[in-house]
């Protein structure tokens, strides 16, 4: 029996509150919401990923869209005048056909090392099918965000990016520190809740929303040297943060 949409919604949420934890903030929860609800998008299933504080939809999310939908296939072919070998660059074009009567829609998808994280190198051509291919499913079923695979080198460098412009001192400090710290925090699988205490802690405010730009930076800087040198450290730090189990006694 197929989920509701407010069910997984909640759903949603629930898991991404304990994926991104107070990253989260209210527009990405109602756009959350939003995609729950008109495309059956699930978090655990892998279909939606969250940077730099946006919604990003999955390859794999997108094919199961299709299949809800009743897609009636995928035709993949290679731009060749785009192609080369050689220097690992690929251009391919796709069509999906949403119906037996359906003149198809087209979406382009094209890698070379420029635009490729390192961690794909080798598997441009891949690459580039893949995007073209999300292209297309998205255009054939309104899907209004960018796929994950079409994130380049270029956007994966901005996410690093230590360089963070000014903000005001209110608790808003930016969502590429926000970034930062939720990469960290899934790189190192690190619980988002202990992070914002020991964060709290760190800073010496009363809740992180009062601490200072400069004090989230620093915070940010510290967690990932101690979770790169000693995650083991710093898993026992966390843990410290754990509800006290006194008043159980």
């Amino acid at each position: 029996m197929p989920i509701s949409a407010d069910r997984l919604y909640h759903h949603n949420r629930r898991i991404a509150k304990e994926k991104w934890g107070f990253l989260l903030n209210h527009t990405t929860l109602e756009s959350l919401k939003a995609f729950s609800g008109g495309f059956e998008f699930s978090i655990a299933g892998g279909d939606l990923l969250l940077l730099d504080d946006s919604w990003y939809v999955t390859h794999s999310g997108l094919l199961r869209l299709a299949r809800r939908k009743n897609c009636q296939g995928i035709r993949v072919q290679p731009v060749r005048d785009f192609c080369d070998p050689t220097a690992a660059r690929y251009s391919f074009r796709a069509t999906v056909y949403t119906s037996k009567n359906c003149k198809g829609f087209v979406g382009y998808g094209d890698a070379d090392p420029s635009n490729v994280s390192p961690l794909v190198h080798g598997a441009e051509m891949r690459v580039a099918e893949t995007r073209a291919v999300n292209r297309a499913l998205g255009k054939a079923y309104g899907i209004g965000i960018c796929s994950v695979e079409e994130v380049g080198e270029q956007r994966e460098s901005s996410r690093d990016s230590k360089k963070i412009p000014a903000q005001p001192a209110n608790g808003n400090y930016g969502p590429k520190v926000r970034d930062r710290l939720c990469q960290i925090i899934r790189q190192h699988q690190l619980d988002p809740t202990l992070v914002k205490a020991y964060a709290t802690d760190f800073c010496g405010t009363k809740t992180l929303r009062e601490a200072k730009r400069e004090q989230v930076e620093n915070f940010v800087a510290h967690l990932a040297d101690r979770a790169e040198k000693d995650r083991n450290a710093l898993l026992c730090q966390l843990k410290s943060y754990l509800p006290s189990k006194e008043g159980a006694a």
